[in-house]
């Protein structure tokens, strides 16, 4: 069974452009991408702080330290410059290989510069879930 797990999170990102006239996509500063450990072209999931608003789309990379965060196409609509946004990547695990996830957390600040980032292992060393330490 594979199971569709939480790899990375960029955490409450602030849009800062919206582009109706575009192909698609959601552009991202790649240096939060490397540190989320998304790809290019990899899909993601955005979620709207303000209207609770999850559209899945795919991840370009933006200029580095740039902090620019731009839902393209479609998604103008409904995420305007300001929002906060929480985006996931995701990816699906057998077992074995959830038992060696281990999701990155990135937070950033207003202008979406990086803050802090965490690694959230899902096993102790005794292969144990490690519910205490998953909790906010």
């Amino acid at each position: 069974m594979q199971r569709l797990m939480c790899k990375g999170k960029i955490h409450r990102a602030t849009v800062t452009e919206a582009s109706l006239d575009y192909v698609g996509s959601i552009t991202i500063d790649s240096k939060l991408m490397k540190e989320a450990n998304i790809h290019p072209y990899e899909m993601v999931q955005v979620t709207s702080l303000r209207n609770a608003t999850r559209w899945k789309t795919y991840a370009i990379p933006g200029g580095e330290g740039t902090g620019k965060i731009c839902l393209n196409g479609p998604p103008a609509h409904l995420f305007q410059p300001g929002d906060l946004v929480i985006i996931l990547s995701m990816g699906l695990y057998e077992e074995e290989e959830v038992k060696r996830l281990v999701p990155r957390v990135v937070f950033v600040d207003a202008n979406n510069r990086i803050t802090r980032c965490e690694d959230h292992p899902l096993f102790n060393d005794e292969g144990a879930v490690n519910w205490h330490d998953l909790q906010p």
